[in-house]
């Protein structure tokens, strides 16, 4: 197939990664060209060209230009680089456009393309995204949930088509049967107010064992305000690691603590502790308990120390194989792609009878057509 994949533009397609979406587009487009497939990948600048880039715009997120009119910037750096995307996609020849994107203009302008397209929803519902989906009334266009949790958030703006649970790459996230003798927990992901990293920091505090923290700064007021001052040899930010040292982060620590302060749509990072063989203490919120059971994670009530504390003392006593079991019950890449690559064919047999009435419809068009042409040139001399 001719696989053409619209990517989230505020970070690049490439290591490290910002966060999950980037992640799971980077995943996702090396996987279908590893299985043979065509594939191009839309996406700012700075993306990995080995996944066949054909950049659409420069990263915009806040980098270079003055806080005070950045949002302005980057919203229609976003707005035109989509809108030429979609009117250049009418004259293209792909087999299926995968819009990974959460941005309201692919949705809303789907019915312009003449080949079939799916929208993997990543949020939770947003006044944007919601609109361009409400005005969205393309026959061709199959919306897909990250978890049934996602799915749930958005069936009273559409009916959800499916759902495709993430996976990540289990062998970039090897299996470590013993955690670093030097015990430790870790936090990592984007270091932002809603990842709550400041509730993990007080909780492996009461639980007795340092907190190793990685990720990207995105909010420098919440990091300065909150996460500096609480900071010290038993709280301690690595920085923004690159996949393999991410991983070996990871795989020592005794246990993953997951902080979400909203309803994560999946949780990618709870699937790659879990690869690692780390059992998770985590938040009950959004897709979390979808991906956890008993015998890999403990769950805690949203945004209590308290009980995220003991769940992570729990945490530490379950065994590292069954996290590691779980993970490939639930979190495999190859399981994610198969189910897409099924979806594709899905979309494009059912678009195919109705190409085909387009083709034979124009090829008529042009028939009954002929004589006006030859009365335009008589007219004309």
């Amino acid at each position: 197939m001719q696989i053409g994949i619209i990517a989230h533009l505020k970070h690049p397609i490439a290591e490290p990664f910002a966060g999950g979406l980037e992640m799971h587009t980077h995943l996702l487009a090396r996987s279908l060209r590893e299985r043979g497939h065509g594939v191009t990948v839309f996406a700012s600048s700075k993306s990995e060209a080995s996944l066949g880039l054909e950049a659409i715009c420069t990263e915009t997120a806040i980098a270079s230009v003055g806080t005070a009119e950045a949002t302005d910037i980057a919203f229609f750096k976003e707005h035109h680089a989509y809108l030429s995307l979609m009117n250049d996609l009418r004259h293209r020849d792909f087999d299926i456009i995968h819009n990974n994107s959460l941005h309201y203009l692919p949705v809303s302008m789907a019915d312009s393309l003449p080949m079939p397209m799916v929208t993997t929803l990543h949020t939770p519902p947003f006044c944007w995204l919601e609109s361009g989906i409400r005005l969205c009334t393309a026959q061709n266009n199959a919306f897909v949930g990250v978890s049934q949790s996602v799915a749930d958030l958005w069936s009273h703006v559409r009916p959800i088509d499916g759902v495709i649970l993430n996976g990540i790459d289990l062998n970039g996230f090897a299996f470590h049967a013993e955690a670093d003798p030097k015990g430790y927990l870790v936090w990592y992901g984007r270091i932002v107010p809603e990842k709550g990293l400041h509730l993990a920091i007080e909780a492996a505090r009461r639980i007795g064992l340092p907190l190793k923290i990685a990720g990207p700064i995105l909010d420098e007021a919440y990091f300065e305000a909150k996460i500096a001052p609480a900071l010290g040899v038993d709280a301690v930010h690595v920085g923004h690691l690159d996949h393999r040292d991410l991983a070996r982060l990871v795989g020592g620590a005794r246990a993953f603590l997951c902080t979400p302060m909203w309803d994560e749509p999946y949780g990618l990072v709870v699937a790659e502790a879990l690869a690692c063989g780390v059992p998770v203490a985590a938040f009950a919120r959004g897709a979390i308990p979808e991906i956890l059971d008993a015998t890999c994670g403990v769950l805690a009530t949203p945004d209590n120390v308290g009980s995220l504390a003991r769940a992570g003392l729990r945490a530490l006593s379950l065994d590292r194989r069954a996290c590691r079991a779980r993970a490939e019950r639930m979190c495999n890449a190859e399981r994610m792609v198969d189910d897409y690559e099924a979806l594709y064919q899905r979309q494009i047999g059912l678009a195919e009878p109705k190409r085909r009435g387009d083709s034979a419809a124009s090829l008529q068009l042009v028939q009954s057509s002929r004589p006006l042409v030859a009365m335009s040139r008589t007219l004309n001399g």
